[in-house]
């Protein structure tokens, strides 16, 4: 079975070129491990736990993103790295960006309450801390690829996950930083839900804090000042004149 890769030759000008190997595995970590210890071993990739867990091999095949560990590849696929991201080298981007935006977003426990915890507040987060940060939705994200500063589902994910979260004793401060570059900027795609491989619905976590943002106070800034129109009764030609026609 032949694979194609796209690579990043370092000993030329930097540009993506695509490569074609013969592989035995079906699974792609086994086949990237077949191509780098019995073909060239000058192909690099990340590789962690091989089970799902740490997604860290994160690539894109056929223009989608999977993880290497648990996609099992056709006669002719194509595999990339990232979107949106530096290639260091071959399939392995530059991720520095994570901690940026969830420091930003302050997508942590950053005010430490003591309570009791149930049942209940234990599933109201449970779903969003399966996320395991192999960006894979937001490579999928159009809205990233036109806005290098938006938040990105992962960190919106996270943000919702300790509002939600009972220990959190600030969660006023999470919503404040997703205003700007964050909830409102969401197309609602849905590509990265897609793309989850945990399962995540990163696009209704956003809907969420969207309606949990409209109840603290905030709104949605493209709504703001009625996009510019008049709305006033009578006045100039836009809504409804009670004196005529």
């Amino acid at each position: 079975m032949k694979i194609k890769i796209v690579r990043f030759d370092i000993h030329k000008q930097p540009q993506q070129k695509e490569f074609e190997y013969e592989v035995s595995h079906s699974r792609l970590s086994d086949a990237l491990h077949e191509i780098k210890t019995k073909q060239d071993n000058s192909l690099t990739f990340r590789q962690g736990c091989g089970s799902g867990v740490c997604g860290s091999c994160a690539v894109r095949v056929n223009g989608v993103e999977r993880l290497a560990c648990k996609t099992h590849i056709n006669e002719h696929d194509l595999v990339e790295p990232l979107n949106y991201a530096r290639v260091i080298r071959d399939l392995v981007v530059d991720l520095s960006q994570q901690e940026k935006f969830l420091n930003q977003a302050k997508a942590y426990l950053h005010e430490y309450h003591a309570t009791l915890i149930g049942k209940k507040d234990e599933q109201a987060i449970d779903v969003q801390s399966n996320c395991i940060l192999c960006q894979s939705c937001l490579s999928s994200c159009p809205v990233y690829e036109v806005n290098e500063d938006f938040l990105g589902p992962y960190v919106l994910t996270r943000v919702l996950r300790y509002v939600n979260d009972k220990k959190e004793k600030n969660s006023a401060e999470k919503l404040a930083s997703i205003q700007s570059n964050g909830i409102w900027d969401c197309t609602l795609c849905g590509n990265c839900t897609m793309v989850c491989p945990q399962f995540i619905d990163p696009k209704t976590d956003i809907l969420n804090l969207r309606t949990k943002s409209y109840q603290n106070g905030y709104t949605d800034p493209s709504l703001s000042m009625n996009n510019g129109f008049d709305t006033s009764f009578g006045n100039g030609d836009f809504g409804f004149n009670p004196n005529g026609f």
